[in-house]
């Protein structure tokens, strides 16, 4: 299943159909759902980054469970905005995992939603470095889906990261 552009994944969802925010770490992907309106995202979990069949069967039954019509995958940019390794693989992982769920997905830039929540749960939060390994994850997945969100209400024609190819 190719990528689409969010302003696509949007318009292809069904009337109360969420969006599943997910930020691929290295060992750990975390989980963010939007509301049925598409205004809020909020953390929901986190997965153990496997095998893809076995992280695939998981999203599938997080998205039957909660009513999940379309992912948004972190895509994580160079700082200059151009797409790296990392940004390639994230891609190709995104892609490999639409194909997997059946579900469509969509890249969003998540450059420095982990700086940021980290940055906020020592500021204020004040949680301990074990209990912020714990929540970073998921919390950094509901930064980049809620700015995806935000982006969708605010404007007529979505930005589309450089170099990134429109697929849909």
């Amino acid at each position: 299943m190719p990528l689409v552009h969010l302003s696509a994944l949007r318009a292809g969802l069904k009337r109360g159909e969420r969006l599943l925010g997910i930020d691929p770490g290295a060992k750990t992907i975390g989980l963010a759902l939007s509301d049925v309106t598409l205004l809020l995202a909020s953390p929901y979990g986190s997965l153990r980054r496997g095998r893809l069949r076995e992280v695939a069967a998981e999203i599938r039954a997080i998205a039957a469970k909660e009513g999940v019509g379309g992912l948004v995958v972190g895509l994580p940019l160079s700082m200059d905005g151009t797409r790296g390794p990392a940004a390639q693989a994230a891609q190709d992982w995104a892609r490999a995992l639409s194909d997997a769920t059946g579900l469509p997905a969509a890249m969003w830039d998540e450059r420095l939603s982990s700086a940021a929540v980290g940055r906020f749960l020592v500021g204020e939060a004040d949680l301990s470095r074990a209990k912020r390994a714990k929540v970073v994850d998921r919390a950094a997945a509901a930064w980049m889906l809620q700015s995806a969100l935000d982006a969708l209400r605010g404007a007529a024609t979505l930005p589309r990261p450089p170099e990134q190819p429109d697929e849909s």
